[in-house]
C-alpha cells in the first residue's frame, strides 16, 4: 500500500453512476494508484459482473480508505443506495457527452436528498468530441447546487492530453499508467484556464464575505483560501467540485485522490450529518449481506463508532450472536483482521440474525439507524424447478438470496398456484436465476406469470340439479332448484335461501351454500366466478337417501349446468399505474401506455423533482409483463413505475381459458 498510516480514522468513499460510465475501471485505477492493485482474471470474459457491488481497502499517502464500487444499473440502485448510506463522500461518474447527462439525474437526488457530500468525474475525458462547457451546463440542469469546474482540458490535435488545475494553476500531460507529467501551461490555455479560475471564485465569493471583499477590491485569493473555501462548502453541500480524467489510462486519477484526501469528511463528521451520537458503546451498521462459501454468512458492515473485536458478542435487533471473524478486503481480496476500528468498512462473519440495515454493538441494544428502503418490483417470472426433488433445497437457496438482496420479492400465488419471483428488471432476476445455478447448483425454468382472471355472468338463470343414484342398500337423492344472478362489480358471492314448506330440510341447506361457493371457485372458463348470488327455491329430499353429499353433488351440477348458461364473460384485473419519466419522454410513455390498452388518466409534475413528470393509468395486469423493458429502453434506462390493483373489468383482450 502507499504510504504509511496518519493516525486519521479510515474513511470510505462510493463510486456511483450510470451503466457505461466507467466507474469499475475508476475502481481499479485508484486501486492501483494506492499499491493495492485489484486482481483481474486472465480472460477478461471472467471479469466480475457490473451488477456485483465491490469493496476494496488501501492507503494513500498515509490514510486509510475503503473505496465501494457500486453498480451503475438502474435495476440494482438499491445495492448502490444502501453503499451510499454508508459512504463519507461520493464520487458521481459520467460520461463527457452532453447528451448523457440526463443519465445521473435519479443518482444526482440522491445524494441531494440525503445530503451526501459528493465529486463528480467526468470520464473518459480522452475520448471527448465536444465542449466540457457544455456537458458541464447539461449536468447542472440536474444538480442541487453549482458545479466549479477544477480541470480545465488540455487538447492536443483533436484529443485531451491533460488539464489545467485552476486552484494550483499548475498543468499536467497524461501518461497512460503512470502519474501525470507536470508541463507548463500552454499559452493557448491560458485565457480559459482565468475563466473558469474566476467563475470558480465568483461562486465560492458568494458563500464567502471575506472572499467577495476581495473579488470587488481585485485581490487575488490565494490557492490555500480556495482550497478551505472549496472543503467548507463542499461539506456543506453548497458546492460541487468537477474534476476530469480518463481512468483507462489512470489519467487523472492521482489528482482526484488527492482532492479526496483533501475534502472526504471523516466518520465523525459522517456520523453527525446521520444523526449519530458520538458518544456510546462501539456502534456498526450492515449495508450488505453475502452467503459465502467457505466463511458462511458475511455481513458487510461501516462501524461508526469505536472499535469491534473478533469474537464480541453483537446484539441488534433480532438477538445476540458470537462474531465469528473479521474480513478486508486490500485489492478487493478477503484478509482477516482481530479488530475493526471506527471509520472502517469491513465485513463480519457468521451474524445468523442480523439483517441488512441493522445496526449492531457489543453492549446492550443497537440504536435504530436509518436505511434505504427497497423500490417497489416491476417485473416478475414465474419459476420452477427442472428436478421436482430440487424444490426444497430452491427454498433454502432463495431465502439466502432474498436476505442478500432486499429488492427481490418471492410469493407463493394462491390463485395461480406459481411460485413468482419479483425484482427490478430483467437483467435483475436473470442475474439472479445465474446465481441459483452458479452457487447452488440449481436449475430452474421461468416464464412469463399467469394471470389471475376471474368470471362473472351477465344474465340470470333457474336451474335444476338432480342426483337419483341407486347402488344396492341405501341410494342417493337430491334434487335443487337454484336462481344464478349477476352482482354488482365487487360485491363478491351470496347465498340465499327461500326454501319453504320444508322441500329441503333445514340440516341440508349449509351443504347447498357450501357446495354453490365452492362450484364458483372454477367456471366454464376455468377461473372463479365472482360476485354473483345463488338463491335455494326450491327442491325434494328422500327420507332414507338423501345426505349432505347427495345434496352437495346435485348441486354442483345445477351451477356447473347454469353457469354455463348464463352468458359468463371472463373479468380481467385493472391495475392503476403511476410512471415516472423525464418530461421529454412523457409524450412516449403515454403512447407506450395506450399502446398497452391503457386509459390515461393524466399526468403532472412529479413531486420533488423538478423536470420529471408521473403519467396516471389504467391497464390491464395482463399487458404489464415487459412493460419495464420498453419503458427504460425509451427513457435512457430511467423510466419506472408502480402499480396497485384498481379494479376487474369484463377481458377485452386475448386471454384464453384456462388449461383443464
Amino acid at each position: 500500500m502507499s504510504g504509511t498510516p496518519t493516525g486519521r480514522s479510515p474513511r470510505t468513499v462510493a463510486l456511483v453512476g450510470p451503466s457505461g460510465s466507467g466507474k469499475s475501471t475508476l475502481f481499479e485505477a485508484l486501486m492501483e494508484a494506492a499499491g493495492s492493485p485489484v486482481k483481474r482474471p486472465a480472460d477478461p470474459r471472467n471479469r466480475p459482473a457490473t451488477t456485483e457491488l465491490r469493496v476494496g481497502h488501501c492507503t494513500y499517502l498515509g490514510d486509510a480508505w475503503a473505496v465501494i464500487d457500486c453498480p451503475g444499473s438502474i435495476e440494482f440502485a438499491h445495492e448502490a443506495a444502501a453503499a451510499l448510506a454508508m459512504a463519507d463522500l461520493a464520487v458521481l461518474v459520467c460520461e463527457p457527452q452532453p447528451a448523457k447527462a440526463l443519465a445521473t439525474s435519479p443518482l444526482m437526488k440522491t445524494l441531494a436528498d440525503n445530503r451526501i457530500p459528493h465529486l463528480v468525474f467526468i470520464n473518459k475525458i480522452d475520448t471527448s468530441e465536444g465542449s466540457v462547457r457544455d456537458t458541464l451546463a447539461a449536468l447542472q440542469a440536474y444538480a442541487a447546487c453549482p458545479l466549479v469546474l477544477r480541470q480545465v482540458p488540455i487538447s492536443e490535435g483533436g484529443a485531451v492530453t491533460g488539464y489545467v488545475d485552476v486552484v494550483s494553476e499548475r498543468a499536467y500531460r497524461y501518461r497512460k499508467g503512470q502519474p501525470s507529467e507536470l508541463i507548463q501551461i500552454p499559452s493557448a490555455m491560458q485565457d480559459a484556464e482565468q475563466e473558469a479560475k474566476s467563475k470558480l471564485v465568483e461562486t465560492l465569493a458568494d458563500r464567502d464575505d471575506a472572499l467577495l471583499e476581495k473579488v470587488l477590491e481585485d485581490i487575488p485569493p490565494s490557492s490555500g483560501e480556495l482550497y478551505a473555501d472549496l472543503h467548507k462548502d463542499l461539506a456543506a453541500g453548497a458546492v460541487t467540485e468537477v474534476l476530469l480524467g480518463a481512468s483507462e489510462q489512470a489519467g487523472g486519477v492521482r489528482r482526484l485522490w488527492k482532492a479526496l484526501r483533501h475534502d472526504t469528511p471523516d466518520v465523525t463528521e459522517t456520523a453527525a450529518r446521520k444523526g449519530i451520537d458520538a458518544d456510546g458503546p462501539p456502534l456498526a451498521q450492515v449495508f450488505k449481506t453475502v452467503h459465502a462459501g467457505h466463511t458462511g454468512k458475511l455481513s458487510y458492515a461501516r462501524i461508526w463508532r469505536g472499535a469491534i473485536k473478533d469474537g464480541a458478542t453483537l446484539s441488534g435487533p433480532a438477538g445476540g450472536t458470537r462474531l465469528g471473524g473479521i474480513y478486508q478486503m486490500p485489492g478487493a481480496e478477503m484478509s482477516k483482521t482481530a479488530e475493526a476500528e471506527a471509520g472502517q468498512v469491513v465485513a463480519l462473519a457468521r451474524l445468523d440474525p442480523v439483517a441488512t440495515g441493522d445496526a449492531v454493538t457489543p453492549n446492550g441494544t443497537a440504536e435504530a439507524l436509518p436505511f434505504p428502503a427497497p423500490p417497489p418490483p416491476v417485473y416478475a417470472l414465474a419459476i420452477t424447478t427442472t428436478d421436482r426433488k430440487d424444490d426444497v433445497k430452491l427454498s433454502g437457496a432463495l431465502a439466502k438470496l432474498l436476505e442478500e438482496d432486499a429488492s427481490l420479492g418471492l410469493e407463493h400465488d394462491a390463485e395461480t398456484g406459481e411460485t413468482v419471483l419479483h425484482g427490478q428488471g430483467e437483467i435483475h432476476l436473470n442475474t439472479t436465476l445465474e446465481r441459483l445455478a452458479r452457487n447452488y447448483g440449481l436449475k430452474v425454468a421461468s416464464r412469463r406469470p399467469d394471470v389471475a382472471y376471474k368470471e362473472t355472468i351477465r344474465s340470470a338463470v333457474h336451474q335444476h340439479g338432480r342426483l337419483k343414484r341407486q347402488t344396492g342398500g341405501h341410494g342417493q337423492f337430491a334434487d335443487v332448484k337454484i336462481d344464478i344472478a349477476p352482482r354488482e362489480r365487487g360485491a363478491g358471492f351470496a347465498f340465499i335461501d327461500k326454501v319453504v314448506g320444508g322441500a329441503v330440510p333445514r340440516n341440508f341447506i349449509p351443504a347447498v351454500g357450501e357446495a354453490a361457493e365452492d362450484a364458483a371457485k372454477k367456471g366454464p372458463f376455468g377461473y372463479p366466478v365472482v360476485d354473483i348470488s345463488v338463491t335455494l327455491t326450491d327442491g325434494q329430499f328422500h327420507s332414507v337417501d338423501s345426505s349432505d353429499m347427495a345434496f352437495r353433488t346435485a348441486t354442483q351440477i345445477a351451477m356447473k349446468e347454469g353457469l354455463a348458461a348464463a352468458d359468463p364473460v371472463l373479468l380481467e384485473p385493472i391495475d392503476r399505474v403511476s410512471v415516472s419519466v423525464p418530461n421529454e419522454f412523457t409524450a412516449r410513455a403515454q403512447r407506450l401506455l395506450s399502446g398497452r390498452r391503457g386509459q390515461i388518466l393524466g399526468y403532472a409534475e412529479k413531486p420533488g423533482w423538478p423536470g420529471w413528470d408521473d403519467v396516471e393509468a389504467l391497464v390491464p395486469a395482463a399487458e404489464l409483463h415487459g412493460l419495464i423493458i420498453e419503458l427504460r429502453s425509451q427513457t435512457m434506462g430511467l423510466g419506472s413505475y408502480v402499480r396497485s390493483f384498481d379494479h376487474l373489468a369484463e377481458s377485452r383482450g386475448e386471454a384464453k381459458p384456462r388449461a383443464a
